[in-house]
């Protein structure tokens, strides 16, 4: 297993597979989506091989569902486990969210109300989760457009108790955080200054979209903008440097301009002295050529 560095880190998509692999960029690691390596055999997991021969990896999945209320895929777990076990990516994580049941399966990360019910759920199938993996998962903080009146608790609340409940770390996405603070109406500073660090192991940054002043729709099709730097750049000042990924997923573009946004996330986590690596689940100071 290659450590994860706490530097920027790119999400890796099929348009730039055979790019990396020729031109073997600087980056220091990549994220992929674990569904996309479903396939037995085949060109993709023979790029996924060349790509961890070269770097750290951290998986990304959006398919297992670990909001349901009814049981989860059983395929789903197994090949995501056979990927894990081949491949031993330092990172795994999933959604705060559900998207299938009784094995009709959505094309939608959907939310949870964050209530006593919903966190008992999520909490057993994370914990089923991690017995089945052998290892503990990151879960994301979602992209909201609404607010359940059945909730009971804040969403960092929900969070702290979910964690609690199961020992998984977090993924913060920022972004996410930016957009579910303008679609319900909550200041984005204060959730990140209630988020504590110590179980947070990975940030994801990425590009919204505008619908009008009370909607932005959560779409990675575009540059982060400025107020998200600027929420990420009191997020690593508040909470300390993270490793942290550029998302793009749709609308993408050239490798060239990903490493533009990798470097500026990089130059924040300069600022604040990000020399070190996750491992064992601590962060852990360490010279920079020892880091891989």
């Amino acid at each position: 297993m290659k450590h994860v560095p706490i530097k920027a880190g790119l999400g890796l998509r099929g348009e730039h597979h055979e790019e990396v692999l020729q031109t073997k960029p600087d980056v220091s690691w990549w994220e992929i989506h674990t569904e996309n390596f479903f396939a037995e055999g085949g060109a993709a997991l023979r790029l996924l091989s060349g790509i961890a021969d070269l770097y750290p990896l951290s998986f990304h999945g959006v398919g297992l569902s670990l909001g349901t209320a009814g049981k989860l895929d059983k395929e789903h777990l197994s090949k995501t486990k056979y990927l894990i076990d081949r491949f031993k990516p330092a990172l795994v994580s999933e959604h705060i969210s559900w998207g299938q049941y009784n094995n009709i399966h959505t094309n939608d990360l959907l939310p949870l109300p964050y209530n006593e019910e919903s966190l008992e759920i999520l909490s057993r199938n994370i914990n089923h989760t991690q017995d089945f993996f052998g290892r503990q998962i990151l879960l994301e903080n979602p992209s909201t457009y609404l607010e359940f009146k059945s909730s009971t608790m804040s969403e960092h609340q929900f969070i702290d108790q979910m964690v609690a409940n199961t020992k998984c770390a977090i993924l913060l996405d920022v972004n996410n955080v930016y957009v579910s603070s303008k679609n319900n109406d909550f200041n984005p500073f204060d959730y990140i200054k209630a988020i504590n660090p110590k179980y947070i192991k990975e940030i994801h940054l990425a590009g919204h979209e505008k619908v009008n002043k009370n909607l932005i729709i959560d779409t990675h099709n575009d540059k982060v903008c400025k107020e998200v730097w600027h929420l990420y750049d009191f997020t690593i000042k508040t909470l300390g440097p993270i490793p942290t990924l550029i998302e793009w997923d749709a609308d993408l573009p050239s490798l060239e301009i990903l490493r533009s946004e990798e470097k500026k996330a990089q130059a924040i986590l300069d600022k604040y002295n990000a020399n070190s690596t996750i491992e064992n689940g601590l962060k852990t100071k360490r010279p920079t050529e020892r880091i891989y």
